[in-house]
Order: structure tokens, then sequence, then C-alpha cells
């Protein structure tokens, strides 16, 4: 892994600012509402909160499992949670039928499983890693938004599964399924469609599913693959990764990563503020923003980690970028952000931990495996769940300091969500409630 650094240093202290509650879609404590948890970084707990979470260490299974719920079909949702329901999306194997299925959260009894969305002809998703049901939810105090890209867009009542409204009129042909996921901003639900064929972002108004804004990418595209062939396909062009709020001196950005370029944009407006170029493309992992600084895994190619300080206008290529780790080798996940450190897990089963302020490596190990859901972060550990059943626990610090490895008997795509002192696991074929054994390691 090489490293490019610009001279000048970070120094503007880690900013988790309260402005990124606005993604909690009016969270409290112990909810999951969104991709990455509260503050969409995959944090358990709020800046500032050294309160012990209790999370389980350790786990099988046959020990600290509450419940084990089948799902039906395919999905690599993150689950959500709140007011004692998880909400996750699922779809037939051959893309034909969509749903949102509701657990109770105490019991793990399946509570709705409603049909939204119908397709006669979906596309062939092309590969066996991504599949129609990828975008993770996003929930409120009594409305559920759920989206499968151009499949259909949905908010639904969250005491009676009932849909309030639907949008199934926003193109986009993802050609390998789609994958970022809604995301509260205020009174917009915003949606990212990054297709071969078109790339645009969306914001609907969260009461009623009408469009307030829609704005394309400015991405300049060469047609060409990595060996410089036409793409014909449009294969350079996708991308899959949820936007973020941000804080930037005192004004909301939505930060968003497509193919090819890092945009920021105004959230009420959709105008886009600046954009960086970048060679990368099918970028998947969602961005992080602290010490004044975005930090944005690339995606398929290089597979590069950048770090873009956020406070530019226009095209800021040439004059933003502070720093760049060249073939960081995560693809997928998205990194996580702790102190004045960043993790990341490689798809060929590599951790790494960086120094957020330069890109310096600190320590790299390889866990094997490979990963596709994205590690969080709560009491003092990380957790990060691989595709073949086994999550590892690492100490967080500049030393590698492995605390536990639990295995399932299928692996997770999806994302871990907590609850209180819950860790919810979805696998390919069943979502577990952990909980147990927090400190003592039993």
């Amino acid at each position: 892994m090489e490293l490019h650094c610009t001279p000048r240093g970070l120094t503007d202290g880690i900013l988790l600012s309260a402005v990124l509650l606005l993604s909690a879609a009016a969270a409290t404590a112990g909810d999951w509402p969104q991709f990455r948890g509260p503050w969409g970084n995959g944090h358990v707990s709020a800046p500032g909160d050294t309160t012990p979470a209790g999370l389980p260490l350790r786990w099988s299974e046959t020990e600290n499992v509450k419940w084990k719920t089948a799902i039906p079909h395919r999905g690599w949702s993150t689950p959500v949670v709140m007011g004692g329901q998880v909400w996750l999306t699922t779809a037939t194997l051959d893309g034909h039928d969509f749903f949102a299925i509701c657990v109770d959260a105490e019991s793990g009894q399946i509570r709705f499983n409603e049909k939204l969305f119908h397709a006669d002809k979906p596309e062939p998703l092309n590969n066996n890693v991504n599949c129609y049901g990828s975008p993770s939810p996003v929930i409120e105090p009594g409305r559920v938004y759920i989206s499968f890209g151009s499949y259909g867009t949905a908010c639904a009542d969250t005491a009676t599964a009932k849909t309030v409204w639907e949008r199934q009129d926003l193109p986009c042909r993802h050609y390998r399924g789609p994958g970022s996921s809604p995301i509260l901003a205020g009174d917009l639900l915003v949606i990212t469609m990054d297709g071969v064929d078109v790339q645009y972002l969306v914001a609907l108004d969260k009461k009623t599913g009408k469009t307030v804004w829609k704005t394309d990418r400015t991405t300049k595209f060469n047609d060409l693959d990595a060996k410089g062939q036409p793409d014909r396909e449009g294969d350079f062009r996708k991308a899959y990764s949820t936007p973020l709020l941000i804080d930037v001196n005192g004004k909301t950005q939505l930060l968003s990563a497509g193919s090819k370029a890092v945009f920021g944009y105004d959230p009420k407006t959709g105008r886009e503020l600046w954009t960086l170029s970048h060679s990368d493309y099918s970028t998947a992992a969602r961005p992080l923003y602290g010490q004044g600084v975005a930090f944005v895994m690339s995606g398929q190619g290089q597979a590069n980690l950048l770090a873009i300080r956020a406070n530019g206008e226009g095209d800021v290529t040439k004059t933003h970028l502070a720093w760049k780790a060249d073939r960081a080798g995560a693809k997928t996940t998205s990194p996580i952000l702790v102190d004045d450190l960043l993790y990341f897990a490689s798809d060929d089963g590599g951790v790494a931990c960086l120094e957020a302020a330069t890109g310096k490596p600190v320590w790299k190990e390889r866990l094997g495996g490979a990963f596709s859901a994205s590690p969080i972060y709560g009491d003092g550990r990380l957790y990060f769940p691989n595709i073949h059943g086994k999550t590892t626990v690492l100490k967080a610090g500049r030393t590698y300091e492995l605390l536990a490895t639990n295995t399932l008997e299928a692996g997770c795509m999806a994302s871990p969500a907590v609850s209180g002192k819950a860790l919810f696991l979805r696998t390919r074929t069943h979502l577990y409630r952990i909980e147990g054994a927090a400190a003592g390691g039993k």
C-alpha cells in the first residue's frame, strides 16, 4: 500500500457533529435507524458517551443466541431497529417479487411479511455478489422507508405495514442489482441512483413521496474499461454507495460517492457544491467524516482510500485531496473511524489500521475469509463479520489485539445492527439476536 500525502496537516479535531443526528431519523437510545447506525458511521454510542453498551463478546449457534429466525428469499440489507421492531428487506432469487419484513425484537417472530413490488422482467444480476434486496431501510417513529432502487421505493406504516406512498417511476439500470440505501435529511428522503445508463440523486418529500429535487451527476466518463476497450455495458458508471450528512463549518452537506467521483451537495436543494474525480468505479462503501475530512473508499480498480477536505467549491480534484492510500484493498466494506485511527476490512480477508490525520499505516493483519459487511464499534471493540460466518472482535488501538472469534452457520453479507445490549446479525439465511457475555468473555 503506497501513500501520497499533502503537507497540510489536519488539526481541527474529530468532528462527529450534532448535525449527523439528522440522519438518525429522530432516533433515541437503543435505536439503529439506518445503514451503519444512528450516525451513519458504525458507532454504537454517541460521540463523547463513555457508558458501556454491554455488547456481547462471544457467541455461537448454541451460546448467547436469544433467538434465531429464518428469513425467506434473499437479502443483504442491514436490519434497522426501533420501537421493538426489526425491519429488513428481501426479494425472490429471480428478482420478480420484493418484500419488507418486520420481526419482533423481543421474540423473533415475524410480525409482517409484505410484498411491496413485482417486476415482470428484472434485469439479471450478472454476478453472485449482489442481490435484489441489498439497500437497507431507514426508519423513524411511525414510518419505515424501503427502496429497491428502480424496482420501487415505498413508505410504510410501522404499526400496520400498510403502504403510505410508493414510487416506481425512478429509472435506473442497476445492471448488477441495486445497492445504495435511502437516507433521511430532515423532511426529505434521499435516494441515490448510480446506474450504467443514468446517475443521479433524488429527494422525495417523506410525507407524500413527491419529488422535491433531482440532481444529475456531472461525472465525465471516458466509456473505456480497465484495458482501454469500449465499455459496452457501462459497467464503469454504476455505484452502490450510501450518502452521509455532514457538518462543514456550520453548514450541512450531503457527502456522496459515485463512480469515478466524490461529491458534496446541498441537501435542501440538491445543488452540487464540489466534486473530486478519481479513476475507480462501482463504489460501494459509505463515506466517513472526521477531522474536517471526508474519508472515501474509491471502489473497484485500485481500491484507494481518499481523504478529502470537504470545504471546497467546484472541481477540487487538484486542491483538496489531503492524502491518498493507494491499493488499500477494501472494495466493498465501509471504513470506521475511532479517535485518530481508521480501520477497514479488505475483500481478501485483511484488516488494516491507519492514522486518520496522515494515512500512514499503523498495523495490518490477515483474518482470513472475505468481507462484505461493514464493521461496527462499541465498548472499545471492533466487530468484523465475514461472508463465511465468522465475526472477529478486536480491541481498538494502535496495537493489534484479538479478543474473540465467533462462528455462525452462514456468513454475513449484511452489516450488524445494535439495540441496547443486543447485537442483530443477519446471515445469508437467518436473523439472530445475540445477547450476553458482555464483559466477562464467557
